[in-house]
């Protein structure tokens, strides 16, 4: 008797748990709403950078791209570091 007590403590301890994480498990909708989250967190920098770098580049004499290039790697690295920040706080 003491066994099969023990057996189905341990199986509605398993019930539990995957009820659990069913209702745990992040909707579609969710899951679209944190990728496009990331998105944003990357893709703004570098349009920012590309956007300022562009300006700057403009309003110096002569051709020069340099400003532009700059701000976009600039951007790319602070668009990385938002995603990785993020996600590893989110985990």
């Amino acid at each position: 008797m003491d066994q099969d007590g023990e057996l189905r403590d341990r199986v509605e301890k398993q019930a539990r748990r995957m009820r659990q994480a069913e209702e745990d498990r992040p909707t579609l909708l969710a899951q679209t709403v944190f990728l496009g989250t990331l998105a944003l967190m990357f893709v703004l920098p570098v349009i920012l950078g590309a956007y300022l770098g562009n300006w700057l580049d403009n309003g110096m004499e002569g051709y020069s791209i340099r400003w532009t290039i700059s701000l976009i790697v600039i951007g790319v690295l602070a668009g990385a570091i938002n995603v990785y920040l993020f996600v590893r706080e989110r985990n």
